[in-house]
């Protein structure tokens, strides 16, 4: 009978693999020197949809998750965390063991598992991962990685990364599927150390982005000067209005920045929010 629900009432309990509630600094298990080898990409192959953890509404906290009927076509840039020893061994939300070695996410609504390929955006590292856990149930975060994944793509120290998520379409042919930015399979190649610890020179090797909040694209210069006041009555600084050429118009976009860190975006984001623009989407330069 509770199958029939028509929504699925889940606790932080019953997610424990969700990564909700991160503890910063939480890696390799106390007293470790070493850790295994890091793995590669997950290998992306066509799954069945999981019986668990596919809603098709879920509630946490309050608040209730549509799971998406399928993952084709999805795209987002946002913020990333990882969660590591605190739900190491403990049961996804497909009902498999979460290995925090192993190159798997959680996701609020994608469909499990989805394969998606995750890009830092500051550093251009990225990974392919398995989706097949739910989360993180914090606000302006998109995914939850494994602390592996989190390694490859150097942003255990920081804690969150801006990425961008893009799902791993099985209709389209391999060679059309995103690929990543560098070839990763060991702790060396990805600028980690021995001891799991990000190293201050493996980013040296990839590339630096800047990162930008555009926040409108307008044919109408007008319409974007109107924007860029807007922002300056609220007090918001760095705005400016990029010109894009092309022979058949000028978009003339809305962006702020540089972007230093997640701090920043999300300070900026709750920003925007209150001025009614919740739409704003990450630019890379």
């Amino acid at each position: 009978m509770r199958a029939r629900l028509p929504v699925i009432v889940v606790t932080m309990l019953a997610m424990a693999g969700c990564g909700g509630n991160k503890v910063r600094g939480d890696g390799p298990p106390s007293g470790s020197s070493r850790i295994p080898d890091l793995p590669g990409d997950a290998v992306p192959k066509p799954e069945p949809r999981s019986k668990y953890g596919n809603g098709p509404v879920y509630e946490v906290l309050g608040k209730r998750y549509t799971v998406m009927n399928s993952a084709k076509g999805y795209r987002e840039r946002g913020v990333a965390s990882w969660y590591g020893t605190k739900f190491h061994g403990n049961l996804t939300s497909n009902r498999e063991t979460y290995d925090m070695y192993a190159m798997t996410a959680a996701h609020k609504t994608l469909p499990l598992p989805t394969y998606v390929h995750v890009r830092n955006l500051r550093n251009n590292k990225s990974v392919v991962v398995r989706v097949n856990d739910r989360g993180p149930f914090v606000n302006n975060r998109i995914i939850d990685l494994s602390y592996a994944a989190a390694l490859r793509l150097d942003m255990v120290s920081d804690g969150t990364s801006l990425v961008e998520v893009t799902a791993i379409n099985f209709d389209e042919p391999a060679r059309d599927r995103p690929v990543r930015a560098t070839v990763a399979g060991s702790a060396t190649a990805t600028g980690v150390d021995g001891a799991g610890t990000p190293r201050r020179g493996g980013a040296s090797t990839i590339t630096s982005n800047l990162v930008y909040v555009q926040v409108g694209a307008f044919g109408d210069r007008a319409n974007a000067e109107r924007r860029l006041a807007t922002l300056s009555d609220a007090g918001i600084e760095k705005a400016f209005i990029h010109e894009e050429r092309t022979p058949q118009r000028t978009l003339h976009r809305v962006r702020i920045g540089p972007v230093d860190d997640v701090i920043q975006y999300d300070i900026l984001v709750e920003e925007l929010e209150n001025i009614g623009i919740t739409d704003p989407y990450l630019i890379t330069e």
